[in-house]
């Protein structure tokens, strides 16, 4: 990886691929295009081999001891590279961790409000932490707070899992709910 001023614009360059003569071991492990092991011969004797089959030597694993080449059409295995990236990206999916913040002190119709959000957000997939502050002599009635939150989840219960139970960190207590598996 080439040395990067924290001024500069540009990206990093992605590692090279070690292909043919850009492959600058002594000797390396072939492995042949039907994957069949060949064995272990000079760098310059093995990229004659791929190109008399009309094909590339590929570094698979530069650190292995002896290093490991195939001889395989390096288009096509670049192009396969990219193809599983592509879908690796389709596949996953982002799961964001959304907020609802309560109060010791909080009425019903506001609860109402917090609790439709929430259930919005479990059923979109979204994890959802729900929090109560405590603010000065609050702090002493810690029991109040469990009961509105737990009230809160129970609510919450038959779209979602609770991932993280109630626990006070600090002045807030705290609990993480994960949407139900589909």
């Amino acid at each position: 990886m080439a040395f990067i001023s924290r001024y500069s614009n540009q990206k990093p360059v992605k590692q090279e691929e070690l292909v043919n003569e850009k492959i600058r071991f002594k000797e390396v492990l072939v492995i042949g295009d039907d994957g069949e092991q060949i064995g272990v011969l000079p760098t310059r004797q093995a990229i004659e081999l791929a190109y008399s089959k009309e094909l590339d030597l590929v570094c698979v694993a530069p650190n292995g001891k002896p290093p490991v080449c195939k001889i395989i059409d390096f288009g096509k295995h670049r192009f396969e590279q990219q193809k599983k990236v592509r879908e690796m990206k389709k596949n996953s999916k982002v799961v964001s961790l959304k907020e609802t913040q309560l109060s010791v002190t909080i009425d019903t119709h506001d609860k109402n409000v917090k609790l439709k959000r929430t259930l919005k957000w479990l059923e979109e997939g979204d994890k959802v932490k729900i929090a109560i502050r405590f603010k000065g002599r609050q702090l002493a009635h810690i029991d109040l707070g469990e009961k509105i939150l737990n009230d809160f989840v129970a609510e919450c219960q038959e779209f979602c899992t609770v991932e993280k139970p109630a626990k006070m960190e600090g002045r807030t207590l705290t609990a993480i709910l994960a949407p139900k598996k589909k």
